[in-house]
């Protein structure tokens, strides 16, 4: 009893080293892709029409949103119009909030009917061909609801690419996610968290809907297998003849963590804890 009474007072005498307190990382900031006035930074790139060529000013912006138009078109025409940010991205977390609008150009097709997408991974605009209908890369879907049925969003498709998912490569070109439809004329959050080629996670509102790995390319014509992996690329949205506002287009650029595997994942689990969904 006696030695444990010297021990506790020599204890408040002569205190240890105190603990080493962690640093807790900061919660990275949201920027704004898109500034809500003017097409700045963004390069448009439209079938049969030369890159930065606005063809019949499809992308614009007015009241504050960024639009997909076709009122100036006479038939569609499969005109596939994408609009690229100014740079490429490898580790990010992209967020959009969308909603369809009146009806569809012209002879547009059946599938392309409130119908749009955020392209990621992909090719730069520069190396398009003139008559050349999308990049190559992986399309985080983004789809209306036609009032009938079930019709998700968030869905994978993939241009020229393909990818692993648990362990098998899969080659087919569309595949579904967990999300619900969205009828009407709401608006919709859809973010990706893209962590290089390792991991892709598609969310909508706030649930996630959607993983896969290792995006790649697909391999050389004739063969099969693994193509090359997608550590990087553009990042556009479409135009394919449905009019489609966007009054947010966001990203975090997660590039700095990316070499401490931990401080990502402590990031990361922070920027998810919030639910963060559309407002009507």
């Amino acid at each position: 009893m006696l030695k444990n009474l010297v021990f506790l007072s020599l204890l408040f005498i002569f205190p240890g080293k105190p603990p080493i307190k962690k640093t807790a990382v900061a919660t990275p900031k949201w920027v704004q892709m898109f500034n809500g006035k003017d097409l700045a930074d963004w390069h448009p790139k439209i079938r049969y029409h030369d890159l930065d060529d606005n063809f019949k000013n499809t992308f614009r912006v007015e009241n504050g949103l960024l639009e997909v138009r076709y009122d100036q078109y006479d038939n569609f025409n499969e005109t596939y119009g994408h609009l690229f940010y100014k740079k490429p991205y490898s580790y990010y977390l992209i967020g959009v909030e969308y909603r369809f609008v009146g009806d569809q150009c012209k002879g547009g097709p059946g599938w392309a009917f409130r119908n749009n997408g955020i392209m990621i991974h992909g090719q730069a605009p520069e190396t398009m061909k003139k008559d050349q209908d999308f990049p190559n890369s992986m399309e985080v879907q983004l789809l209306g609801g036609s009032g009938k049925g079930n019709r998700s969003t968030a869905n994978l498709c993939t241009p020229g690419t393909q990818f692993e998912r648990d362990g098998k490569i899969i080659t087919q070109h569309c595949t579904d996610s967990k999300a619900q439809t969205y009828n009407g004329d709401q608006w919709v959050r859809v973010e990706a968290l893209v962590l290089a080629d390792s991991l892709v996670v598609h969310y909508v509102n706030g649930e996630e809907v959607m993983r896969y790995q290792k995006p790649q390319t697909d391999p050389p014509k004739g063969e099969h297998g693994e193509g090359t992996m997608l550590k990087s690329g553009s990042i556009s949205i479409q135009g394919e003849s449905h009019p489609t506002d966007f009054r947010k287009i966001e990203i975090i650029d997660l590039e700095k963590y990316a070499k401490n595997p931990k401080q990502l994942q402590e990031v990361i689990a922070k920027l998810m804890s919030e639910k963060r969904v559309a407002k009507q």
